[in-house]
């Protein structure tokens, strides 16, 4: 059994900032013994306009954003799941939101690119086009850590069970979500996404977000939470910057996979 965390921020323009802001909530987190945190879809930058985050794309092994995750990994000695930050893409006018993670010697171990891009024009007039700006990933990711075998999620990616049950034939135990939900999309439908998906693949689900009101004029629904895998909420923090952890208990799951065997039934 090891503690897991996760981090929620309110990230602007202002990359230095918002690195300053990640560093001082890790270190939180470490002090309440978390082995492994995460931090929230585009914690490094929530730019004033899309295209912005061209201006501060790394390329793989390079970059400040990457040094930081890498320093802070191994002088904390834990496990970093990096949220996502912008890469390089094949395409000049487009990023890949990559969430990077790094071990606790600091090496990069992992890396998943966001599936699924959110493209939609809501009731309240609120329009996302991330195809745009981003460059879709097609790699479903699953690696070892001494925590267990971790599934990669990014945000819009928690509305697509496929996905999920991918993780799930790869083993995974749990499964991080880093995500920066609307407030309206995440009202009606964030916390119901994830308990979900953590009920019907029977894995923990670590769903840090970003919450709050941001620079650029959005508002992001925040709510934070820690999941297992029957679906009882460990850990939440509704709004604002701060963190939550929770026990990761491989025991808990292997009992809950045993006695309710839903996995081992399925038929499609």
């Amino acid at each position: 059994m090891a503690k897991v965390a996760g981090i929620q921020m309110a990230s602007g323009p202002n990359v230095a900032a918002n690195l300053t802001e990640a560093a001082r909530l890790i270190a939180r987190c470490v002090e309440a013994g978390a082995k492994l945190v995460v931090l929230p879809e585009n914690f490094a930058i929530m730019p004033l306009k899309d295209e912005d985050r061209l201006a501060v794309a790394e390329k793989e092994g390079k970059g400040p954003i990457q040094s930081f995750l890498s320093s802070q990994a191994k002088a904390h000695g834990i496990w970093l799941v990096g949220g996502t930050i912008p890469f390089v893409s094949s395409q000049p006018n487009r990023v890949r939101a990559v969430s990077l993670v790094f071990n606790d010697k600091g090496l990069q171990v992992g890396r998943y690119d966001k599936i699924h891009l959110f493209d939609v024009e809501l009731e309240n007039g609120e329009k996302y086009s991330e195809s745009n700006y981003f460059e879709p990933g097609d790699e479903v990711t699953v690696i070892e850590t001494p925590l267990g075998k971790l599934g990669m999620a990014v945000c819009y990616d928690l509305r697509f069970p496929e996905l999920f049950r991918k993780l799930l034939d790869l083993d995974a135990e749990f499964v991080v979500v880093p995500s920066a939900f609307t407030e309206m999309t995440g009202l009606a439908h964030w916390e119901i996404l994830v308990r979900a998906r953590a009920i019907e693949n029977q894995t923990y689900i670590i769903a840090p977000g970003q919450g709050g009101y941001h620079v650029n004029g959005r508002e992001t629904h925040g709510d934070s939470m820690i999941v297992n895998p029957w679906g009882i909420v460990l850990d939440r923090l509704e709004r604002g910057s701060g963190f939550i952890i929770a026990d990761l208990d491989k025991k808990r799951l292997s009992a809950i996979r045993r006695s309710l065997p839903s996995i081992q039934h399925r038929r499609l």
